[in-house]
């Protein structure tokens, strides 16, 4: 992992709120692989903890990198970032996987693009669920091959049971803001569709990362093992290793209770 220019030299709308950016990049990130991302750095300012995250949607053959941001950003033609990479480790299937279920829970699904033309081409089912506001995302770009459902606030969705037992491994993103709390309910939810949860079978994929370098623990989890660093060993780790805090739902103040006159 090293830091290089690259530049952008196509920018174009693939929906209402996303833009693909044709990133031209170093050797040695034409390599990236299937879950790895970019720290990447706009304008000129120096801070290795102020980047963003990239994640690849698709490598051209001619080795560019295809990037997914928010319409929200303004980038230019010819235009030369800063990019740390490749950061991160790769997905891992199990050998002889028929199936792969993918979510989006708040978020879009920017982080599971890449991985799915690979699925495909390996004759592998594909099934991308969309939780809370990822159902706000447009999904007409997206290889045909892939089946969508959309769900609801509480973790539902069509035909979950069918959905869940004939899947063979389940990548999960969730926005950033509180990655934790919204893998435990998927945790939880899966638990209880399933008896058991086999090993290397439930991933969540982290996004909330600072400097992707292993610097500032910022992106630390507490697994069975001890303390990870995501930008390191993740950005999947299966959800059933981890500690996941959970946020506690928010207390009504005391108005008088049984002590009231």
């Amino acid at each position: 992992m090293k830091e290089t220019d690259a530049i952008i030299e196509r920018i174009s709308a693939i929906n209402s709120t996303h833009q693909h950016l044709e990133l031209a990049v170093d050797e040695s990130l034409k390599s990236i692989k299937v879950g790895q991302f970019l720290m990447v750095r706009v304008g000129d300012r120096w801070d290795p903890f102020l980047r963003s995250v990239w994640y690849p949607v698709d490598i051209m053959r001619d080795g560019k990198l295809v990037i997914e941001r928010p319409l929200t950003e303004t980038y230019d033609v010819g235009q030369t970032v800063s990019a740390i990479g490749p950061a991160g480790d790769h997905f891992k299937f199990r050998k002889g996987i028929r199936h792969v279920l993918l979510i989006a829970y708040d978020c879009p699904p920017t982080p599971l693009i890449m991985v799915m033309p690979w699925l495909i081409r390996n004759n592998i089912a594909v099934t991308l669920v969309l939780i809370g506001s990822a159902v706000n995302y447009e999904i007409h770009h997206l290889p045909p091959e892939v089946e969508v459902i959309e769900g609801d606030d509480d973790l539902n969705w069509p035909n979950q049971v069918v959905t869940v037992g004939e899947s063979d491994q389940v990548f999960v993103c969730a926005a950033p803001d509180d990655e934790r709390y919204r893998f435990s309910r998927i945790l939880t939810k899966f638990r209880e569709r399933r008896n058991q949860l086999p090993k290397n079978y439930l991933f969540g994929v982290f996004q909330g990362f600072a400097c992707g370098l292993g610097m500032c623990d910022v992106c630390a989890v507490r697994s069975l093992e001890g303390l990870k660093l995501a930008c390191m060993k993740g950005p999947a780790f299966d959800l059933a290793t981890l500690h996941l805090e959970v946020t506690p739902a928010p207390v009504a103040p005391d108005e008088g209770g049984d002590d009231a006159a």
